[in-house]
Formats: C-alpha cells, structure tokens, sequence
C-alpha cells in the first residue's frame, strides 16, 4: 500500500460568510456601493466561485487512484493536452493551459484514464505556483502508480505576467519532469 499523501489534500475550511463580508470590503475599498442592484448579488456570486476554484484540495489521491484490476500490459499510459485553469497563490490570477502526464506501470499497476485528469484537477484547482503543480503531480504518480517511468509537463499562461508587471500577454511557460527509465529517453510527447 503506498504511503498516504501529505495532509494538505484535507480541504480547507471554507468559512462563506466571512467570503462574502471581505468581497462587500474590497468593493467598498474600491469606491463602489457594495449594495447596488448590479451589485449586491456579487459577493455571494464570488464566495461560490472560490468554493469551486478550491476544489483541488477535497480530491482524495489515495482513492482516486486504485489500481484496476486484472494483469493489464505493461505500456507506456500517456494522455496529452489535459486542459487546465489553476489560481496563482502570489496574485489570486488565474494560469491556464494544458498537462501532458504519462507513466510505464510498474510494481502499484494501471489506472483508469480519467483518473490521471483528477490529478490534474486536484492539484490546479488549488492556490498554486506552475513548479509546485508539476512536482504535486509527478509526486502522486510516484507515491500511488510506483511506476518503472513517469513524467509530467505542463504549459500554461499565466495572467499575473500578462496583465501585470512586465505586461507580457500570452507567454507560455513550460516545467518538465521525468522519472525512472524515461529520465534519459522521454518519450515523444514529453520532448521539446
């Protein structure tokens, strides 16, 4: 049985109200009348947003990612472009793009498909920087799949550059990591 993932999987605690009284704050910080018809419906409207934004970190990995049963062939398991929208931590901006994840099953066996995307979602639907995302991920597969190679690569782009700062829209930022026999010979889609 592998080891448990780090306690950081429990959620949060979400407290709502005290969501909305900061979101009516920050307006009100802005000059706006919180209460406003266009208004007055947009605390609650972002309390719920967050809510769904934080999900990531409710995704039990331990459960998600069980073995399949049966003796499924040893070959390599590669899904490309999984679309992603993570929250950077430094901005509270969003980061989108894609992850291409992948493993040679090795001694912890196959998974289904889908649960390699709720890797993905687990960890990008956290407050999240795109390095940590990629070692959270390359980590679950290592510690559930115990896989003989792994690898993980995401692309994204994140607003906090494009919007802020350096104004630099639409840069695509990549982080690549490869483990076991795929460390010297990534396969195609892990390449550059």
């Amino acid at each position: 049985m592998p080891d448990p993932m780090p306690s950081d999987l429990m959620p949060p605690s979400f407290d709502r109200a005290a969501a909305e009284a900061a979101v009516r704050a920050l307006l009100r910080s802005f000059g706006q009348d919180a209460d406003a018809p266009e208004l007055k419906d947009t605390p609650a409207r972002v309390a719920e947003f967050w809510t769904e934004r934080l999900a990531g970190y409710g995704i039990d990995l331990a459960t998600e990612l069980k073995p399949l049963p049966g003796d499924l062939s040893p070959v390599p398991v590669i899904l490309e472009r999984i679309p992603f929208v993570s929250t950077c931590e430094h901005h509270l901006a969003p980061f989108e793009g894609h992850a291409t994840i992948g493993y040679l099953p090795g001694a912890g066996g196959t998974v289904g498909l889908s649960k390699l995307v709720r890797v993905v979602q687990a960890y990008a639907w956290r407050l999240q920087v795109q390095e940590r995302m990629a070692q959270q991920i390359a980590d679950a597969l290592r510690t559930h799949l115990r896989p003989a190679a792994w690898g993980v690569q995401l692309v994204a782009v994140h607003t906090c550059m494009g919007h802020r700062g350096v104004k630099t829209p639409g840069v695509p930022v990549r982080t690549t990591l490869m483990g076991g026999a795929w460390e010297q010979q990534p396969p195609v889609p892990f390449r550059l």
